[in-house]
């Protein structure tokens, strides 16, 4: 594994939702550069005394890409620690694009995004049968662009479960733009650094979703979550475990 770049998903927080397999490459390596204003320093416990470690969160890209070849090019074993799962909002594709373009060796292993630790603190399925069946995982537009076609009062036209990054610093205006075509009444929920300890939770409907989160004082690092979903008390059960269907490995009762 030397002369090389791991990408690792670090989770959202919890340190023992980091993969075994993300556990032993941070272990191994010899160089870490991990985002610091996201990932909990605790996911790197397991570092070696003598690994070098740097806060990417000081680091701009240029200097991140020096720091990877000239780590590799001294044969070492360069662990870039992302929050959640990398490919989300990772930022990977421009770091990738430079260790393509001087033939470094790299892998990507995927983390537990917090999308999923959200879900699970909120102890929802995001696929109920009969209520959704379709998660669209999307952001506001910002600083940092998205096409027109994928607005969120455009992609709000499903009325799916959606759930949505990095907005919650702007959550009226990505209220508004739901209520394009959700119900009023239709639940939402803000899960604020899911699986810390020191995890929050805001529920309610749009109507009175903003007014909640700013009493919160949640102005980062908060998921939002929006649909049926989450408020509905009739549960169809799948079709996987019905006595009377038959499938691959079962025989449905009355067949």
């Amino acid at each position: 594994m030397q002369g090389k770049v791991i990408f690792i998903g670090a989770g959202p927080g919890d340190p023992e939702l980091l993969t075994i397999k993300a556990a032993k490459a941070i272990e191994k390596a010899d160089t870490i550069i991990y985002a610091g204003s996201l990932v909990n320093p605790e996911v790197l416990s397991g570092a070696k005394p003598e690994a070098v470690i740097y806060n990417s969160a000081e680091l701009n890209l240029d200097e991140i890409v020096e720091i990877m070849g000239k780590s590799v090019g001294e044969g070492k074993l360069v662990a870039r620690v992302h929050t959640g799962d990398p490919a989300i909002y990772g930022a990977i594709a421009e770091q990738i694009q430079y260790l393509k373009a001087r033939n470094i060796n790299y892998e990507i292993i995927p983390g537990v995004s917090s999308l999923f630790a959200s879900a699970a603190a909120l102890e929802a399925e995001l696929t109920l049968p009969e209520v959704s069946q379709t998660v669209i995982i999307t952001r506001p537009s910002g600083r940092t662009p998205k096409p027109e076609r994928e607005a969120i009062f455009r992609l709000a036209e499903h009325q799916a479960t959606m759930c949505i990054f990095l907005g919650v610093h702007m959550i009226s205006k990505v209220v508004a733009e739901l209520l394009t075509f959700y119900d009023p009444l239709t639940p939402v929920a803000v899960v604020q650094k899911a699986s810390w300890d020191d995890q929050k939770i805001v529920r309610g409907t749009l109507d009175d979703i903003v007014d909640q989160v700013q009493e919160a004082g949640i102005t980062k690092t908060a998921l939002i979550v929006v649909g049926d979903v989450l408020g509905t008390d009739k549960v169809t059960p799948s079709k996987l475990y019905d006595a009377h269907f038959t499938h691959e490995y079962r025989k449905g009762e009355g067949e």
